[in-house]
């Protein structure tokens, strides 16, 4: 007989080392990646991209802590948090930001209060 399990929402689920997911992921709770993402990634809660942790795609959640590698697009709501062993390539579009000494960050970083002035300057353009 089959079951259903329902995770609440303060689940973290963890991908260890070794395993490597070819796929876009989304999800409710948190996230720890260890382990190697060949896809992008979608949260309600905080993605938490460990030493051993790649991630090769996007990336959408509340908040975030780079510790690995992120080989894409970073679009957090909150707090991205870039670690001293942190290594990212691609724009980001953040809340907040707090990088370490000894991060690597290649690629653009905008905020998210200047895309919302920018699209309302131009929504006020096209109603003129």
């Amino acid at each position: 007989m089959a079951r259903t399990i329902e995770m609440e929402t303060s689940t973290i689920n963890i991908i260890n080392a070794g395993t490597v997911i070819k796929g876009d992921i989304t999800a409710s709770g948190d996230f720890r990646f260890d382990g190697t993402l060949e896809g992008n990634i979608q949260l309600n809660g905080k993605l938490v991209v460990g030493d051993s942790g790649v991630i090769n795609g996007n990336v959408l959640c509340q908040n975030a802590n780079i510790i690995g590698s992120v080989n894409g697009n970073i679009s957090v709501k909150e707090l991205l948090s870039l670690h001293a062993t942190a290594r990212v390539k691609g724009d980001i579009l953040i809340n907040k930001l707090s990088i370490e000494p000894g991060a690597e960050f290649t690629g653009r970083c905008r905020m998210l209060d200047e895309v919302r002035q920018q699209q309302e300057a131009s929504a006020e353009q096209t109603a003129e």
